[in-house]
Order: C-alpha cells, then structure tokens, then sequence
C-alpha cells in the first residue's frame, strides 16, 4: 500500500466515529460539552497520527492507539471510543501481524486482551457480569491476527512465486549461454591438459632420441592411450549424462590427477583435505588442473605444490611453482591459447569465490583462490535473546500498568459468588476452538472432530454461567471456528485437485464435514433457544437455526472454493510459464551443444583420430604434428564457438542426452531434480524411444511442484523405464493422458503406483505398424 491508502484507513474510521458519537447525540438533540469534544479531539488527533504510520511502526502505532482509546473513554460518554477503541485497534494488531514475526504478535495480541481486562477490572471491579465482552474482544483479536498472519503468508507465498519467475526467466536466457561456456571451458581444459601432454612428452622423445631412444616408444604409447581418453573426454563434453557407476572422491580424484603430472615428470607435491562432492570441488579439480598443465607448459620440471584446505568459513588453494631448472626446455610455452587464466577466474567466480595469480619473489607462479567452505550460506540470524527479554518486560509494564490504581489508590469490593460466570466459559470453549484451529494442518480429521464436539457445549455454558444475552449470539460465534476449517477444506479441494488422496477426501468421513456442522450447530442453536423459553412454534426454530447454519456453512465453503480456485488458476498460470520457459531454454541450450558438438567432429575428433594412428604405426614425428593440428583445431574452434548459433527453425529435438540441461534448469527455479541412470540403459537407444523417454520426464517435471524429485532410468534389455518420485501433480488426469499417449504410440505401458510415482515402460525394440505388418504378410 502507498501513503495514501495508509492515510484513508484513519480518515474512515474518524468518521464512522463521528457520525456514532457526537453525530447520534447531535441528531437527537442532545450537544456534547465542549471539554467533551475536546478530549474527542485529541485521541481522534493521537489515533490517526499513528494510524497513519501503522506501515513502518506497527507496534508502535498499536501501543499509542490502544492507549488513547483508553484514556479517551474515561472522561468521554459510552459508545464516544466505540469505533477507534474496536476497529482501530483490531486495524493495528492486523498491521502488527503482517509486518512482525509470530512470537511479536501472538505477545501482542495477548498483553492487549489482558491489558484490556485488567483495564476494565480498575474501573469497575470484580462483578458475576456474563463476560461477553471479553469473549467478544478476545475474538476480535484473534481474528484480526489470524487474518493478519493469512496475509502475510499470502504475500511471502506469492513473493516466492514471483522469484522462482524471475529465476526461470533469467535461467531461460541464461542457460544456452552457460552451456556454451561449460562446452567451452571443458574443451579448453580437455585441450590444454590430454593434447598438451602429447607435445610434451613428444617433444622431451624427440630431443633425447640419440641418448635415451627408449623414451620413444613410452611416448608413442602415451600418445594413443591418450588421444583414445580425449576422445572419450571429448564425448562427454558433448552430451553430459547422469553417472552410471560410482565416481571416486573429489580428493580422489585430485590426487590421481598430481599422480598423473607426476608421471610426466613434473615434481608435484601435494596437501589435500577431504572435500564433499559439489560446485566448490568441481572449480577446485578444474583450477588445479589448468594451474599444473601451465607449470607443464612453461616451468618443465619445476618444483610444485597443490594445496587445498576446506574450512568451515572458505575452502583455500594454492598452487605454487618454484623456477624452472636451468636447461629446461618449454616444449608447450607456444600452446596457449590465452584462455586460461579467464576461465581460473571464472571457475572460481562461478563457484561463488575470487582468484588471483601472479610471479613469486623467487621466480616462480603462484595460483591462489579462495572458494566457500562448509557454511557457505550465511545462517538467518536469530533474534537476540535482550530484545525478546525487552518484549516481554515491555508487554509485562503495560499489562500491570491498570492495576496500579485498583491496588494503589482504593481498593473494588469483589463478589463472594462461587458462580462460574459465562463469559469464562465461553472464553475456555473459545481456547479451545482456536487450539483445534492450530491443529487443522496436521491432524485435519481429529481437529474436525474436536470442533463438532465443542460445538454443543456452548449452550450447556449458557445454561451453567445464567447467560442472559442475547441467545443466539453464543451459538453464531461458535460456528465461526466450523465456518473456518470448512473454508479451509474448500480451498484445499476442487475441481483442479486429482490423484487417490482427493477422492478419499470426498468420499470419506471428512467429506461429511459440512452436513455434520450444520446438523451441529442447528441443534445447538435449537437447545439454546428452548432453554430459554420461546412462544415461537418448534418448527420455526428448527426451520431458522437449519436455514442459519446452512448459510453460514454454504458461504464458508463458498468463500474457501472461490480463494481455492485463484490460488489453483495462478500456480497452474506459474507452472505453464514454467514449463515454456524451461522447453525453450532447454531447447535453446540443447542447439547450442548440438552446433559445437558438429564442429568437434569434423575437427578435434577427427585429427586425434589421426594422431592416435600414427602413433600405433610408430611415427613418433608425424604423432607430434598431428597432436599439434589437433590443438590448432581446437583453438580455431574455440574461436568460433561464441558465434551466434542457428535459428530456431534448425532446434534439434532433445533427447535423454539432455536430461542434464533440464535438471539444470528446474534447480534454477528452487526445485531439487534428480537423474539416475543405472548401468543397464545402453549408450545408444532407438531414436523413437530416446525422444519419447525425454518427452515423457519433461511432461513430468512440466506438471510443476516444489517437492525434490528423482527421475532414474533403467532397462532389462527389452523394456526401459523411466520412474518419476516426488511429482504428485503428475497423478492430474490432463498429465497422465499425455503421457499415455506417448507410451501407446512405441507399444508400451503406463505404471500406475503411489500418488507422488509414475512410471513408464517402453519397448528397446521398434513395434511394427499396421503396415509393416501387412507388407511382411
């Protein structure tokens, strides 16, 4: 809200309370004192003043508005505060509840009622009253709270939704781009450590041949080992897939890749702690491994050291080498593309840390970066335990504050009456339905049935205090909790809601809710009526209290059904904008592999592949220029990697190969996704199989949910099947059609299981058509 809807709340209310008191005194004839109006001035004056700053001070605000009122209806007429001292109030503790955290409103809400109690026992003593008023007011509070902290969830809730869009369309823009970078960065580390090595260890043969010829045949040897790993490096560059067995340890992984430096005659030495797999340990690998194949490239034989240390606060590594040996031969320094260190620096910005580099004082290089460690994330930090204290101590002065005068100045004669006054009662019956409100979320049914069992209670409360009010006003409030949680249960069900756990819902005990409230609360207001004693015909009370209770129920469920069904239309508006924003980046990110993935095979592949046949017929000479080509390659790929990629009429149709890409892109949006392929899927499935098994798990995941969700893959050799977990909106008839239909299309078949599973079988063979048939007939 603007200034200006802050300001017109106060100005309404100072109205509504003019036009009761002096307007009603004034019609009637009837003109207040002047002292009167004066007073009536000022806490008008104090209330809006306040009011109108209720946005930035809500305690504050509802402090000085609830003692203005206060101090206004001593010396002013009944019904002069009536509309400040009620809706000003509750318009305050309502700000309070939207803008403050649980325990300041409910501390709130509790020291007003209490104040107000104690207020009203100063001025008028103990007394057998019935006590409606405090029921009355109690209730107010507690809605006003209650409607606060809804809106309040309401807004985070949709705040959230407003994040989780704005994430997704920034990933849908930026996913083709992180995909061309992750290609990039890969096919730069791929060159410069697997390719650099073979120039290497060739160029170290070649200038030792007449003094040390065996050395030939180790880097013949190495050469084909390694142009067949950079192959097999190069395809997974190209289409990423979720791990079919289980890869070793990040530590184990940097300790076998100093081993392999070792090998080439680099002396490593190495500190390395234990770390978790994740996004820290992936830059780490990657920044090791870029800073020794640098030391590899220009410092042969230089002294080095990796250390990695993974704190609580920071992960810190360092890769420091001393000076080359006098004599060394650099046989890589002109391999360098002049990448490496941007993509240090990005590698460790990605992961959420900085790097820098730079010569040592004795001539040597040193790599430093400074990652997140074990708590990465700042904690939401708590509110401290003085302010609290504060709170309490606050709440406590101001709840004491109206006995000062009862137990200072004079002391009220109290009632000797032993008689429980009915407002008590209805106070413990009212406690007793907001407990079971509470409850609703997480034992709906018990709480259902503890609020129909208080309902009837309330008349024998009236009965037991000698109410003497007005006799259907107890029986209406007690219907409001009812009213409450059916509009809760309306709103949580409906027309967009499907799946096993909806139709137990409807047909169930719960699904009797509603006509058993209004059987309840109709016979409660009938015995109400008759205790009393009534000259109105039995089939009138009983037409009135039905008809009552129907209405109050009906508009209940009403109100729950309407608020349901905007809640439903704008997740299921989320959800379609989430799903085409997620096909068309994943479509996007999916061409631009596709284009680099082309460039790498009439390329880099294809020059390796030469390389690795020289070297198995033992040209050391033409194995070393082929793995210089192939470098070449890779860099004039490189070049032309950041051109713009096709136009989407070229999109190719992504397959289980780019099940990362959408993993990827719902992790973006807050939700936790999951790919397991277990060793059994072959590398290569029939085409038809390998779009609908992808089409099938993004219908899926498209059916939207925030709930982690884990897609795994398996084959038997016949059959593949694809089970989804965690994805109870797939159980929705629209999202099942579809995916049936892919199914029938291949022959195979759709599982059916627990509300939150769906799984899918499809046929590794091709099923033959009806005229496949007819022509092998």
């Amino acid at each position: 809200m603007n200034r200006t809807d802050d300001r017109l709340l106060p100005v309404l209310l100072i109205c509504a309370q003019a036009a009761v008191w002096p307007g009603a005194a004034l019609v009637r004839g009837a003109v207040p004192p002047a002292s009167a109006l004066f007073v009536a001035a000022l806490v008008a004056g104090s209330v809006t003043a306040a009011l109108a700053l209720r946005r930035t001070r809500p305690v504050a605000a509802l402090v000085v508005v609830a003692a203005a009122c206060a101090l206004g209806a001593g010396p002013l007429p009944t019904g002069a505060m009536a509309v400040l001292g009620t809706a000003g109030v509750a318009s305050a503790l309502f700000t309070v509840a939207t803008e403050r955290d649980t325990f300041t409103v409910v501390l709130c809400g509790t020291a007003l009622a209490v104040w107000q109690l104690l207020q009203g026992i100063s001025l008028h003593g103990l007394s057998d009253r019935d006590g409606l008023d405090l029921v009355l007011t109690a209730l107010l509070y507690a809605t006003a709270c209650g409607a606060g902290r809804l809106v309040r969830r309401t807004r985070r809730a949709r705040r959230a939704a407003e994040r989780t869009l704005k994430r997704a369309e920034a990933e849908r823009h930026r996913l083709p781009e992180a995909e061309r970078r992750r290609m990039e960065r890969e096919l730069h580390d791929v060159s410069a450590h697997h390719l650099t090595a073979v120039v290497v260890t060739a160029g170290a043969a070649l200038g030792l041949r007449d003094r040390r010829p065996e050395l030939a045949d180790e880097a013949l040897e190495f050469a084909a080992e390694t142009g067949r790993e950079v192959t097999r490096a190069l395809g997974a560059v190209r289409a990423p897939t979720p791990s079919r067995e289980e890869l070793p340890s990040p530590e184990e992984r940097l300790r076998a890749l100093v081993e392999g430096f070792r090998r080439l005659g680099q002396r490593v030495d190495r500190e390395i702690d234990a770390l978790p797999d994740g996004v820290v340990a992936d830059a780490v690998y990657g920044i090791v491994r870029e800073a020794l194949t640098n030391v590899a490239r220009h410092a042969p034989g230089a002294h080095t050291t990796v250390r990695c240390r993974y704190g609580d606060n920071r992960t810190e590594v360092a890769v420091t080498s001393a000076a080359p040996p006098a004599g060394s031969a650099a046989h890589g320094a002109d391999l360098g593309g002049g990448r490496g260190q941007g993509f240090l620096r990005a590698r460790a910005r990605e992961a959420g840390g900085r790097l820098t580099s730079g010569p040592t004082a004795d001539g040597g290089w040193e790599v430093r970066a400074v990652l997140p460690g074990r708590t990465a994330a700042p904690a939401e930090r708590p509110v401290p335990r003085n302010y609290r204290a504060a709170q309490l101590t606050a709440a406590a002065g101001l709840v004491l504050q109206p006995l000062l005068p009862a137990l200072v100045i004079h002391a009220r004669p109290t009632s000797n009456s032993t008689q429980v006054s009915a407002g008590v009662l209805f106070a413990l019956l009212a406690a007793a339905q907001a407990v079971a409100l509470l409850w609703l979320r997480r034992a709906p049914r018990t709480a259902r049935v503890v609020l129909l069992g208080l309902a009837p209670l309330w008349p024998v409360a009236m009965a037991a205090g000698d109410y003497s009010g007005p006799v259907a006003l107890p029986p209406a409030l007690s219907i409001l909790a009812t009213c409450a949680a059916i509009a809760a249960q309306a709103s949580r069900s409906g027309p967009g809601v499907s799946g096993a756990a909806e139709e137990r819902r409807r047909v169930g005990p719960v699904g009797l809710f509603p006509g058993a409230a209004v059987v309840v609360h109709a016979t409660a207001v009938v015995v109400a009526v008759l205790g009393r004693g009534t000259s109105v015909p039995l089939w009138a009370v009983v037409g009135w209290a039905t008809a009552g209770a129907a209405l109050a129920v009906g508009a209940a469920g009403l109100v729950g059904t309407l608020r349901g069904r905007r809640d439903r239309a704008a997740r299921g508006s989320r959800d379609e904008r989430l799903a085409a924003w997620t096909e068309e980046a994943v479509r996007d990110a999916w061409a631009e592999r596709r284009r680099i993935a082309a460039g790498l095979e009439s390329t880099v592949l294809a020059r390796t592949a030469d390389m690795v046949t020289e070297a198995e017929a033992g040209r050391l000479d033409a194995t070393a220029e082929r793995a210089r080509e192939a470098l070449a390659a890779m860099r004039a790929l490189l070049d032309t990697v950041r051109q713009g990629a096709a136009g989407p009429e070229l999109r190719p149709q992504p397959t289980l190969q780019a099940l990362d890409l959408l993993a990827r892109q719902c992790r973006a949006t807050g939700r936790d996704v999951e790919i397991r392929l277990t060793a059994r899927v072959p590398e290569r499935l029939p085409t038809a199989v390998d779009l609908a098994a992808y089409h099938a798990a993004e219908t899926v995941l498209a059916a939207g949910g925030e709930e982690p969700a884990v897609l795994e893959l398996d084959a038997d050799g016949v059959m593949l099947t694809l089970t989804a977990t965690g994805v109870p909106r797939a159980a929705r008839p629209a999202v099942r059609e579809r995916l049936a239909a892919r199914v029938a299309a291949l022959g195979g078949t759709l599982i059916t299981g627990r509300p939150d599973t769906v799984g899918l079988r499809l046929p590794l063979a091709p099923v033959p058509q009806q005229g496949d048939e007819e022509r092998e007939r």
